[in-house]
């Protein structure tokens, strides 16, 4: 798949775990859209590609001219019980630098259409409730507003409201 000739979408691999921690972390150690708090090693990375191969995908985006990995985008388990088994949890990172370019809304879209492919009914996106790029992104796609969840978390000594968005798929 490709975007203006300028990025391409595939799925993950394990020769890509570099690219996405780098990506990863970024985000872990300077921002509030993940509230992961110790930045992944290489194994983990490694891990959570390997968690990614299955039923519950994630994609990258490339640009096309260098190969460059610059965002990626996965579904994941809802919850545990068997009963929320047709419910995914998505997530989407894009390096700075390639962020207000359409390829957020390209990748997310990309990996809504593999959930749906897969059988999933509904998605849930988690975010953070001032973040508002990421929010408007989700909403563009069609995810509403469900509630918020007050203070559920906290990251740079501040509490974090988290804003959750529903689409059905």
């Amino acid at each position: 798949m490709n975007i203006d000739d300028t990025y391409s979408i595939r799925h993950i691999t394990l020769r890509d775990a570099e690219a996405l921690m780098a990506i990863y972390n970024r985000e872990v150690l300077g921002s509030r859209v993940t509230l992961d708090l110790v930045p992944r090693s290489i194994s983990q990375q490694r891990a959570w590609i390997e968690e990614h191969q299955g039923v519950y995908p994630a994609l990258l985006a490339c640009e096309i001219s260098t190969e460059e990995v610059v965002g990626f985008a996965s579904v994941s388990p809802y919850r545990i019980r068997p009963g929320y088994s047709t419910t995914v949890e998505n997530s989407i990172y894009i390096a700075p630098s390639h962020q207000g370019k359409g390829l957020g809304k390209f990748l997310l879209s990309s990996i809504l259409d593999e959930a749906a492919r897969h059988g999933f009914h509904a998605c849930i996106a988690r975010v953070a409730a001032d973040h508002v790029a990421s929010i408007a992104l989700h909403k563009s796609l069609g995810y509403f507003e469900v509630g918020i969840e007050r203070e559920i978390g906290r990251k740079f000594g501040k509490w974090i409201d988290m804003l959750l968005l529903e689409k059905l798929l």
